[in-house]
Parts: C-alpha cells; sequence; structure tokens
C-alpha cells in the first residue's frame, strides 16, 4: 500500500495574498462557492454601495474565484458581507461570470443552511423543526426558512422573495436570425426575458444546450437593444440579466413546467432558477394563469432538477402591482477548499476560454 503524503496546512504561496477558504455548495445542480475568508473589507454604507465597491476595487477576487483554473465559465459565488438592515442575519454579493447580480434564488437556497449550520444564526428552540435566516440581498431582504433536526439543517429550504412583477407582456422584438417574436419581461430580484423555445425553433428538453446558449442569447442581446428596463425603486437594478427560454406550458398544471436561464455572459444556469421561479410565476399570475397559494413545480431542462414556487400574497413595487413568491428547493454541501496565489502566476487572477 502506498503512503499518504504527508502536505503542509498550505502550498507554497505568496505571503502578501491571503488565502481565500471557501465552502462549495450546489442546489439543483447550479454551484455556490461560498467565501469564508480571505476577503479583504468591502467598504461602503450600503449593501448596494458595497456592490460597487466590490466591482471597483476587488473585482480581480471575483475573477480569481470564478474563472479557471480554480472555477469554470458557469461558476457561482457568494461574498458574505454586514448588512445595514436591523432585521437582517447577514448580506451576500452574488459573483457570477460577468459581475455581480441583484439576486439568486439558488444561492439562498443554499446560504440558508450554510447559515444555520455555520452559526450565523441561532439554532431554534427545541421542537422547533424551521429556522428563519434573513437574508439582504442586493434586491432587498429575502427571508430564508430551513428545516432543521438537532440545530442541524435537513431537507428543503424554502424562501419568500421581493415583490416581484410583470414589466411588459406581450412585447414584439426583433431578434437577429430568428425575425420578429413575443416575449414577456419580469422581475424575481432581476429582471429576465421570457420566450418558448419552440417559437425559436427549439425544444427545450432535447435541443442542445449550445443551441440554447445562442437563442437565448439572442433575445437578451435584442431586448436589451429595443426596449429600456427600468426599476421603479433603484436604478441599480434596472438591468436585464438574461433570458429564459420555456416549454411554453404557462397554464396550470400538476406537471412539471420545464425551462433553462441563461444569464450574464452566456452563462447556463443547472437548476431551475429561483429568481426566475419568482418572476415566472409572478407573469403567470399578471396572466391570471395562476391563483394565490396555488403551486407549481419547475423542472430545469439542463438537470431535471426541481423546485417548487407559488404566489402566496399580493404586494405593490412602486406602481406595479406585483406579489410576493415563495420557493423551495433542496441545496447540499460538495466541500471546502483554500485558494492560494503565487506571486510569479501570470495566470493567477484567472481566465475563461471563449
Amino acid at each position: 500500500m502506498e503512503r499518504a503524503l504527508a502536505l503542509p496546512r498550505l502550498p507554497p504561496h505568496d505571503p502578501g495574498t491571503p488565502a481565500l477558504s471557501v465552502v462549495d455548495m450546489h442546489t439543483g445542480g447550479e454551484p455556490l462557492r461560498i467565501v469564508l475568508a480571505g476577503c479583504p473589507e468591502v467598504v461602503g454604507p450600503t449593501l448596494l454601495a458595497k456592490r460597487r465597491y466590490m466591482r471597483q476595487h476587488l473585482d480581480h477576487l471575483r475573477r480569481r474565484l470564478m474563472f479557471e483554473p480554480r472555477g469554470h465559465r458557469d461558476m457561482y459565488g457568494a461574498v458574505l458581507v454586514p448588512s445595514e438592515l436591523p432585521d437582517a442575519h447577514l448580506g451576500v454579493l452574488f459573483l457570477h461570470n460577468e459581475g455581480y447580480s441583484s439576486m439568486c434564488g439558488h444561492a439562498v437556497l443554499a446560504l440558508g443552511r450554510f447559515a444555520l449550520d455555520f452559526g450565523l444564526v441561532p439554532a431554534p428552540p427545541a421542537g422547533v423543526r424551521e429556522a428563519r435566516v434573513n437574508i439582504h440581498c442586493p434586491c432587498g431582504l429575502v427571508a430564508a426558512f430551513v428545516e432543521c433536526e438537532g440545530g442541524h439543517s435537513r431537507g428543503p429550504v424554502r424562501f419568500l422573495s421581493v415583490p416581484a412583477f410583470a414589466l411588459a407582456t406581450d412585447l414584439l422584438v426583433d431578434v437577429p436570425g430568428h425575425g420578429k417574436m413575443v416575449v414577456d419581461i419580469a422581475y424575481g430580484g432581476a429582471f429576465y426575458a421570457f420566450v418558448s423555445a419552440e417559437k425559436l425553433g427549439l425544444d427545450i428538453c432535447s435541443a442542445k444546450t449550445r443551441d440554447l446558449v445562442d437563442a437565448a442569447s439572442a433575445v437578451t442581446e435584442a431586448v436589451k437593444a429595443q426596449f429600456k428596463i427600468n426599476h421603479p425603486e433603484s436604478e441599480d437594478l434596472s438591468f436585464l440579466y438574461g433570458t429564459i427560454l420555456t416549454d411554453g406550458k404557462d397554464t396550470y398544471s400538476e406537471e412539471p413546467t420545464a425551462n433553462i436561464c441563461v444569464f450574464a455572459d452566456e452563462q447556463v444556469d443547472r437548476s431551475p432558477t429561483g429568481s426566475g421561479v419568482t418572476a415566472r410565476i409572478a407573469l403567470q399570475y399578471h396572466k391570471g394563469l395562476l391563483e394565490l397559494n396555488q403551486t407549481r413545480a419547475f423542472k430545469s431542462s439542463a438537470t431535471g432538477s426541481v423546485f417548487m414556487g407559488k404566489a402566496v400574497r399580493e404586494a405593490k413595487c412602486g406602481d406595479f402591482k406585483a406579489v410576493i413568491v415563495e420557493v423551495s428547493g433542496q441545496a447540499h454541501y460538495t466541500g471546502t477548499a483554500s485558494f492560494i496565489v503565487e506571486d510569479d502566476d501570470p495566470l493567477k487572477d484567472g481566465f475563461l476560454l471563449m
């Protein structure tokens, strides 16, 4: 039997660059890399100010964690920061291959478990089977509810969204290579364009991922060029995050409805997309296709993983009629790591293949 090597705690590295310690998780197949230690202080009086600060001053850390050789084009991350909201247990900045998101449902589901298991919130009293975790996301305060036993997480997590609403329905957009088509735009903490994959000549469940990515990206670029996105309360939230291709089955059914989300720089969500499910439910409720507390199953066409969702009550966002949406799903731990830098490494801050 070969003898195991006795490795030092960390390999040789630049002593002036702290190691980045992370916990890795996934929700429905979509990864989440949570930074435990090694990130400098993210400065700013508000969470949105911290988001701007990280983009301007610490973006090399996003690239180092998300890009190859430590990550990949579709890696997703979270940096935990203090929140200015008195009710928040933690604040979070979301990282992806292009920058910084305003909301991420799969990450909230994972962070609910993480916050309970790593002591960021107190364990509930004996006999209480669910712990509440208030997570301040750039879009606002999101409450996650974590099933637990003996002070530790178990089973699925659910969250209650910020007010979600339909921004535009039946919007005619000229998509290069596909012609004019009708799309919807809705907000679930981030703005998405929605269109049936069939309108683009694709089957959501059998088409090649590359073909779905190309079609969704064409829709995203067309909408960005032809329609101005405005959030009623914050310019920081006024951008189109991506396009969600669906199976077109928006009328209520007990059978799962499938979709795939392509966001940021052609990044593909492996999960059904928590904020996308939120926006899609708001859209279906707006169209009269879904009633309050009517639960639907949403399936990722990439992995087959499922989130459950329902509109639980009406709300307002500016002048828009909105709904609060509950989304539930299962997150899992996959490992831990410490990432280091050698000062003579020309690729130390990462790279992506085009």
